[in-house]
C-alpha cells in the first residue's frame, strides 16, 4: 500500500465513523488526546490554580541586606545561611525569605537599615550643638535638615562654641570606623590658648602624659606657621573635644577656639562656614581604605 493510500484510508475511517477491531485506550491518564476540532486537550482536565499574588511592600531578605550597603546578594545568601541574620529576633537561613514591612532584621548582631547610605560633610560655625536630640536649641540637624531624606547623624562631637568638620552618615560601618578604640579616624584641630603654650609642655603632650592614671596620646601636635605659640595644630583620634579641653587644663591653658580643619583626607575647602556637601565616590572610597 502507498503512503498516500495510507494516509487516505485512515482519513476516511476517522470522518466515516466506521467500526474498527481496535479499541481506543483511555489509560494516559492526563496525556493529551485529539479530539474531533483537531486541537488537543487534557484527558482530566483541571483549572490551573491562580498564582499567590505577591506584596509589592514585601523584599527578599538577600536584596534588602544589599540594599543596606553591607555586602553583595550572593554575599548575604551566605551569611543567611551561615544563621548571620535574624528577622524579629528569630535566625533565618531561608532562603528566598521575604521580610514585611516593619520587621526588624540584625546582621551579626547590628540592625540593618535598608535605606540608601548617605555621606555628608558640615562646616559647623559656632553656636550650634552637636545633637540630633530635639530640645536642644539650634543643632548642627539644623543645618544638614535638607541634605537628605536619609536618617543621617553626626559621628563625634564639637562643642556649642567649637567649629569646623562634622561627617554626618546612617552607615554603621564608617560609625564603626571612626569610633573604633585602636584604629579610629584622625582628625586635625586649630586650637587657640589664652596664652603661649610652654615647650616643655609641648614635649609632654608630644610624648604622652598620664591624668588619673590614664596615658593620655596624641598623634601630632605642631606651632602653626607664622602665627604666635598660642595657635597649635594637633590630630587625634578620639570622636569627640572634650578630650582636647581636657589636655590644656592639665597644663592649666583656657581655649579660646577650637577648629575641626580636617577629617583623615577630607577638608573644608569649598565649604563655607554652615553649609554642606555630599561626600564624592572617590572621597568615600578612601575613607572605607582607612
Amino acid at each position: 500500500m502507498s503512503r498516500n493510500q495510507g494516509r487516505g484510508s485512515n482519513k476516511n475511517t476517522s470522518r466515516g465513523g466506521s467500526s474498527s477491531n481496535k479499541r481506543t485506550s483511555y489509560s494516559r491518564g492526563n496525556s493529551p488526546i485529539k479530539n474531533q476540532g483537531g486541537f488537543t486537550k487534557p484527558s482530566n482536565s483541571t483549572k490551573p490554580k491562580a498564582p499567590k499574588k505577591s506584596n509589592p511592600d514585601e523584599v527578599r531578605l538577600n536584596k534588602y541586606i544589599a540594599n543596606s550597603g553591607i555586602c553583595s546578594r550572593r554575599e548575604a545568601d551566605v551569611h543567611i545561611a551561615t544563621g548571620l541574620v535574624s528577622v524579629n529576633g528569630k535566625v533565618v537561613t531561608e532562603m528566598g525569605y521575604k521580610v514585611k514591612p516593619g520587621d526588624e532584621v540584625r546582621y551579626d548582631g547590628s540592625r540593618v537599615n535598608p535605606e540608601q547610605k548617605a555621606y555628608v560633610l558640615l562646616n559647623k560655625p559656632k553656636g550650634f550643638a552637636t545633637t540630633n536630640s530635639e530640645g536642644k536649641g539650634r543643632t548642627v540637624m539644623d543645618l544638614v535638615a535638607n541634605a537628605t531624606n536619609a536618617n543621617i547623624r553626626p559621628i563625634g562631637r564639637l562643642g556649642r562654641n567649637s567649629k569646623g568638620l562634622i561627617l554626618f552618615t546612617n552607615d554603621e560601618a564608617v560609625v564603626k570606623k571612626f569610633t573604633n578604640s585602636k584604629n579610629g579616624v584622625p582628625r586635625l584641630f586649630h586650637i587657640e590658648l589664652d596664652k603661649n603654650l610652654k615647650h616643655e609642655d609641648f614635649k609632654k603632650i608630644q610624648t604622652g602624659f598620664k591624668i588619673d592614671g590614664s596615658l593620655i596620646e596624641v598623634e601630632e601636635i605642631s606651632y602653626i606657621d607664622g602665627s604666635s605659640k598660642k595657635e597649635i595644630g594637633l590630630k587625634i583620634k578620639n570622636t569627640g573635644n572634650t578630650i582636647i579641653r581636657t589636655i590644656f587644663e592639665h597644663f592649666s591653658y583656657d581655649i579660646v577656639s577650637i577648629d575641626c580643619v580636617a577629617i583623615a583626607h577630607l577638608t573644608k575647602k569649598d565649604i563655607p562656614r554652615g553649609h554642606w556637601k555630599h561626600l564624592t565616590t572617590q572621597e568615600l572610597n578612601n575613607l572605607k581604605m582607612l
